[in-house]
């Protein structure tokens, strides 16, 4: 099945294709995107703007095109943190399926670290025994721990790097007493979310997934992404509380210059680090490793678990599949 999935984040509105089939990896044979921050479209009382709004409904109408010219037979549509903690964020999600005909299907912090440990343990496996996965977006900052397919426990905390960025680093450069105050609100917003994993007794396999970890890890000194999915990526805690002092001095232009960091990110990497460094040492990690699949990966796994339900499609796989067996 040719399946179209759309992410609407904090950053970023992604639309990828792929052709799905039981027992298939989730990869994508083409992708459309555009790097538009909603949250900047948020008013005073956190509201999204009629324009902001308006751009996600443009572009969800596009990527609705991309995908019946593609020929895709589903879309699986969903939105994260930017629309489910705005004021109006069920009212955007009327006008975009209004306008648009696609629903966006709104997904809760506690579903996304769900789905994003599934999507971890299916990477990792089942010898890499009891996992964490920590996961900063734009808007939120998730944790999940478990030892089956699905978390013993999952918390999702308002401490995405957009989301700090915006509250406390307004200045450029920042300011001490401004990154002194960020410190303070990370670790005390994250005291009952540790509480609850350490709980859960100690992971075998700590692992941090987002584009805010891989990049904080490609500073740290990791493979960059041409390396390919499959090269491990660590993160040493005492490489990234080296870099982000080291970023607290930088302007924004400096950080973009840093290897994996795009123009489009690089405000929000210092409050991104922060979060991540402060997570780390609460929880007492002094590494982790990177995991290339997150949320989107999880969504569409379920997906594909939905089609393997169907004894008729596994009896019978697509031709592309016997195809590949037949070149092979």
């Amino acid at each position: 099945m040719r399946l179209g999935v759309l992410d609407v984040g904090s950053n970023t509105f992604h639309l990828l294709l792929l052709d799905v089939y039981p027992g298939s990896r989730p990869e994508a044979f083409a992708d459309h995107k555009v790097s538009l921050r909603l949250v900047q479209y948020l008013d005073e009382a956190g509201c999204i703007s009629d324009e902001g709004r308006d751009a996600l409904t443009a572009f969800v109408i596009e990527a609705r095109d991309v995908a019946a010219e593609h020929e895709a037979e589903d879309l699986l549509a969903f939105a994260t943190s930017a629309i489910r903690e705005a004021g109006n964020g069920a009212d955007v999600l009327d006008h975009v399926q209004s306008r648009s005909g696609v629903t966006l299907t709104e997904i809760s912090g506690d579903q996304e670290a769900a789905v994003t440990f599934s999507a971890v343990r299916r990477w990792s496996g089942w010898g890499s025994g009891t996992i964490l996965d920590l996961d900063i977006g734009g808007g939120s900052f998730e944790m999940a721990i478990g030892h089956d397919g699905l978390p013993a426990a999952a918390v999702s905390t308002p401490l995405g790097a957009g989301r700090l960025t915006r509250s406390f680093l307004t200045q450029h450069p920042v300011r001490p007493s401004e990154v002194k105050a960020l410190r303070k609100h990370v670790r005390r917003t994250l005291e009952p979310a540790v509480e609850t994993i350490l709980a859960q007794g100690a992971p075998d396999l700590v692992v941090g997934t987002s584009k805010t970890f891989r990049s904080l890890a490609r500073i740290c000194g990791a493979a960059p992404s041409g390396a390919g999915q499959f090269v491990r990526r660590t993160m040493h805690l005492q490489d990234l509380r080296l870099w982000t002092r080291r970023m607290e001095a930088m302007t924004v232009q400096e950080r973009s210059d840093l290897p994996g960091v795009s123009v489009n990110r690089a405000e929000q990497m210092l409050a991104g680090g922060i979060a991540a460094e402060t997570a780390m040492d609460m929880l007492g990690v002094q590494s982790l490793d990177i995991c290339p699949w997150a949320l989107r990966e999880g969504l569409i796994l379920r997906r594909m678990d939905r089609l393997g339900a169907d004894p008729e499609t596994v009896l019978n796989p697509p031709h592309s599949l016997i195809g590949r067996e037949a070149h092979a």
